[in-house]
């Protein structure tokens, strides 16, 4: 009897896709606001149709953000700076629809005033802040790439990157900003990567581009490269199969093409599918909003069970109710692949010893009250080791195998 081929695919989106965008603006006004007051507490989200966004959300700050001028700025970088490629920075529409954060939901989040919070201690400010709302957060980890990220969501964004890149600095001409990537990677039986199997590409472009063109052009300069410096000889992309464009011309793309919204893309910003999703997106959201921080937290928690050598594979979840300072609950699942005898009971004590998971120790942790967001807005917020990424930071691994000890003595 033969087995039959485990295949995982994942996708990703360039900063030029309509939903990418919305996400852009909004972490770029939350940026700009959190950089003016630290303690902003700001929900924002946009929508983009044909020449027109709406920026629309609550906000509670000490801050004057100029929207017109973010929004602009933020399409302008990604490229549409004309009507040839569908939309023009400077002569889009842009209406803004902003309140107050609710007083009740606030409530929850801060129950210290400011005239107490500066004399409060670190536990009573850990104790007095709660969740911005109920809800379940997941992080994943996976030894099959150096990030430990799971391989195909991680080439699906180095493609997607490589492709807006090769557009900006005019390696490939006759791009346009709009693209999607995806990757189908087959795995073995003990869902170790074995080899490439697909790899999709749709990418806008000028109409004088042709379609053999277009795929040499993408095989030359952004699939090949990122292959070949990514994958070791353990997984072959010497027989993969290559689609590009299938359907044979992308030239209207970006918001005239397809509405946008902030949000809609949460399986491209977190693991392509490999774990769950909790039921909150990131974009837009300050760190009192656990959707966004809680989920930071347990990628921090979960690649540093793995950078650790205590499991090949890690989920965590985290659940929290508004109002309320600690977790409803931490779990831990390891899908069986503890390494060296350590039991997945001791690796969840452990957790809970090393990782405070209420929300102020988080901000405080992982120093969330910057203005970081506008980079995590594309190309993934996790497996990417950059400046202003504290959840990918591995400090706590010491620490983490020393409980574990512990807990199996």
């Amino acid at each position: 009897m033969t087995t039959e081929r485990k295949l995982i695919s994942a996708e990703s989106v360039t900063e030029g896709h309509p939903d990418k965008v919305c996400d852009q603006i909004s972490d770029a006004i939350l940026d700009d606001m959190l950089a003016q007051d630290p303690d902003a507490h700001v929900a924002v989200e946009t929508t983009a149709a044909t020449g027109l966004f709406h920026v629309f959300g609550e906000v509670t700050a000490e801050a004057y953000c100029d929207i017109q001028s973010i929004v602009r700025d933020v399409v302008r970088r990604i490229g549409y700076t004309g009507s040839d490629v569908g939309l023009d920075a400077d002569s889009c529409g842009v209406l803004v629809s902003l309140t107050e954060q609710s007083a009740e939901i606030n409530q929850g989040v801060a129950r210290l005033d400011k005239t107490r919070e500066s004399e409060a201690s670190r536990e009573e400010r850990y104790e007095a802040q709660g969740a911005g709302d109920q809800g379940v957060m997941f992080g994943y980890a996976s030894d099959e790439t150096d990030v430990l990220m799971p391989l195909p969501i991680h080439l699906a964004h180095r493609l997607a990157y490589r492709l807006a890149q090769v557009r900006k600095n005019g390696d490939v001409p006759h791009l346009r900003p709009d693209g999607k990537t995806q990757v189908t990677v087959e795995y073995d039986a003990d869902d170790k990567p074995m080899r490439i199997d697909t790899v999709l590409v749709s990418t806008q472009h000028d109409p004088e581009a042709t379609h053999a063109w277009l795929e040499g052009q993408l095989k030359e300069h952004v699939i090949d490269p990122v292959l070949d410096d990514i994958l070791d000889g353990r997984v072959r992309h010497d027989d993969y199969r290559l689609l590009v464009n299938p359907t044979g011309s992308f030239v209207l793309g970006g918001p005239a093409a397809d509405s946008g919204l902030t949000g809609r893309k949460i399986i491209v910003d977190t693991y392509g599918g490999a774990a769950h999703h909790g039921g909150g997106a990131f974009s837009g959201k300050d760190p009192s909003k656990v959707d966004r921080s809680a989920a930071y937290a347990a990628r921090w928690v979960a690649k540093t069970i793995v950078a650790a050598g205590l499991a090949h594979r890690v989920e965590v979840q985290v659940a929290y109710a508004i109002g309320v300072a600690d977790p409803v609950s931490v779990n831990v699942e390891t899908y069986g692949t503890e390494i060296g005898g350590v039991t997945r009971d001791a690796i969840a004590q452990a957790v809970r010893d090393v990782f405070d998971l209420r929300p102020a120790a988080i901000i405080d942790a992982l120093d969330l009250k910057r203005p970081i967001y506008a980079k995590t807005a594309a190309y993934g917020h996790f497996g990417r080791e950059l400046d202003g990424f504290p959840w990918e930071r591995t400090d706590r691994v010491d620490a983490l195998k020393d409980a574990v000890a512990a807990h199996m003595a």
